[in-house]
């Protein structure tokens, strides 16, 4: 028997690494788990939507090449929290950080 912890996806199309890092780190920092799932050909709004849908905590970011967007569950597809084209590493560790803040019902940073 398989037992998954609840997480935040991250689910990705050829990502920037240093981007995938900083959020990764954003996300450690509130204590919350995640799992980076790559996934072929799908808009950075797919993605997002996706990785929010299927992820049990209902939070989900999706990682395009430079783009990176936060959305939660019950938002429609293309209407994301955050998005960001091109982020610095600082957006990038808020944006993670931030996706872990919107399951805990804490402010954004």
């Amino acid at each position: 028997m398989i037992i998954k912890k609840p997480s935040i996806f991250i689910y990705t199309n050829d990502a920037d690494e240093d981007f995938l890092r900083e959020i990764c780190a954003g996300i450690e920092e509130e204590g919350v788990f995640y799992e980076v799932i790559p996934r072929e050909n799908a808009n950075l709004d797919t993605l997002a939507f996706e990785a929010a849908k299927d992820s049990m905590m209902g939070s989900g970011i999706g990682i395009k090449y430079v783009d990176a967007a936060l959305q939660m569950r019950g938002i429609p597809k293309g209407r994301n929290v955050e998005v960001y084209h091109m982020p610095t590493y600082e957006q990038c560790r808020k944006l993670g950080a931030n996706s872990a803040r919107a399951i805990k019902k804490m402010p954004f940073k």
